[in-house]
């Protein structure tokens, strides 16, 4: 049996949850967020608990098993305490800007690339070569992120580009002058 699945997920006490069939939704201080599930999983609500439970042990079902209990147990982290990702730029000229809701980069391209986050996201820039997004779905969240990070990913030789705040970029060795 999944170890991940077959974990009750805590529901605190200012977070509601509503079960209709396959369908979830849960509301929290910080916004709501609703999801369909698959089909065959089985959620039920035990007093602060909330269990998934599978009807077989065949392979599709073992994988969904810890899928669904992971997808529910997002929403309850979101909707508490919400999901950020940072990224920094690295290189020379190299920076990010606010207008209105929309983030503005000047990344050596001959013109600014901008991203609009739209309702769900929100951007912050605590500095020209910091960038923090925020939201409730951990899925928008990552998306996003790793759409502004697509824009230019760090280059291999000298390092330049937009990262993750902690990521590692392994430098290669140039080719060595005769």
């Amino acid at each position: 049996m999944s170890r991940t699945g077959k974990k009750p997920v805590p529901v605190p006490k200012n977070v509601e949850v509503r079960i209709d069939g396959n369908n979830i939704a849960v509301k929290g201080p910080k916004g709501q967020l609703s999801r369909e599930l698959h089909h065959e999983m089985q959620v039920e609500r035990e007093d602060d608990n909330i269990l998934v439970k599978r009807p077989s042990d065949n392979p599709q079902h073992r994988a969904l098993h810890g899928l669904t209990r992971t997808l529910i147990d997002n929403m309850i982290i979101g909707v508490t305490e919400g999901y950020s990702r940072n990224l920094e730029l690295v290189g020379v000229g190299y920076r990010a800007a606010l207008d209105g809701k929309k983030l503005v980069l000047n990344v050596g391209f001959s013109h600014p690339v901008v991203f609009d986050p739209g309702d769900t996201l929100e951007i912050e820039v605590p500095s020209a070569t910091k960038i923090v997004v925020k939201g409730i779905d951990k899925q928008l969240v990552g998306n996003f992120a790793a759409n502004i990070r697509r824009t230019y990913p760090p280059e291999p030789y000298k390092g330049k580009g937009i990262r993750y705040e902690n990521e590692i970029v392994r430098q290669k060795v140039g080719k060595s002058g005769a």
